[in-house]
């Protein structure tokens, strides 16, 4: 199944023929009403046949999840990006790290949108580029889960964008923009997927393949993701964790359109718009208000 969430508080399933509304058949009133069928006694399965009630284009999609308790990382967990950032500079050969070296990071639940939100630039005059990432949510609470044993808590998949500022900051500063962690179009469940590690993926900015890889070139697979992060932190029912980025980011501008797909995921186009914030630089005696 493949579950979306439109028009603000509604949960469908989306199927080729368009968007079938479950949220008065199953009875659900939440602001998240998916995160509430994820924690909840619901099946939507009877419903996945059903006449669409909606076209696509009828509805606004939002990020399938409105808004995950986290929003968990993984840095650099493909080889050939690897490279990519050692020669753009953005790290050194002696401090690239994976979640083995490093650890993950998060980025903050309000930079979660959907597909038909679109991508804000704060500034005009730093880079900030484009990631295609395979994302999963989660389907149950775990801590300190084995690998072999993380698959079997995963709700489903999505495409994520991991929209980037690039600078020295914090990468949880520089990834945690508004409107920075593009998710959708949907949620796809594990039974559908028959292998995660298998999926094609490509990201096209304005019609131009910029970004294309098989998830099998991971260095850590999803399940290693989940077993590294719940020895730390207890992963909760409805996070998303996202698995890193291939090599071919490339800078956004104005007016930009990214088409992104994921075999048996789906697609989605998101368009990018600029809102030219800058911080004013004040003098503040210390102890100041």
């Amino acid at each position: 199944m493949r579950f979306v969430r439109f028009d603000e508080t509604r949960l469908g399933l989306l199927t080729d023929g368009g968007i079938v509304d479950l949220t008065d058949r199953l009875g659900i009133d939440a602001r998240d009403p998916l995160a509430e069928y994820i924690r909840g006694e619901y099946d939507a399965s009877e419903y996945a046949d059903a006449d669409p009630d909606y076209t696509r284009d009828e509805v606004e999609l939002g990020s399938p999840i409105r808004r995950p308790g986290k929003v968990i990382a993984a840095p650099l967990n493909y080889e050939n990006h690897i490279e990519e950032a050692i020669a753009d500079k953005d790290i050194t050969t002696d401090d690239w790290f994976s979640i083995k070296d490093k650890g993950y990071f998060l980025k903050a639940p309000s930079s979660v949108v959907g597909p038909d939100h679109g991508v804000e630039l704060p500034f005009s005059d730093r880079r900030v580029d484009h990631e295609i990432e395979l994302a999963f949510v989660m389907g149950d609470d775990v801590k300190d889960v084995s690998a072999e044993e993380a698959w079997d808590h995963i709700f489903g998949y999505t495409i994520l964008l991991d929209i980037s500022v690039r600078g020295d900051q914090d990468r949880s500063n520089r990834k945690s923009y508004d409107t920075f962690t593009v998710i959708g179009p949907c949620v796809v469940t594990t039974d559908e997927i028959d292998e995660p590690q298998n999926l094609e993926m490509e990201l096209e900015l304005n019609g131009d393949t910029r970004q294309q890889e098989n998830t099998g070139d991971m260095v850590y697979t999803c399940a290693d993701v989940v077993q590294y992060a719940s020895l730390g932190a207890t992963i909760e029912a409805g996070d998303v964790i996202t698995t890193g980025t291939p090599e071919g980011v490339s800078s956004l501008s104005n007016g930009d359109t990214i088409d992104a797909e994921i075999e048996d995921i789906g697609s989605m186009t998101v368009d990018v718009t600029e809102r030219d914030v800058r911080f004013e630089d004040v003098d503040v005696e210390k102890g100041g208000q």
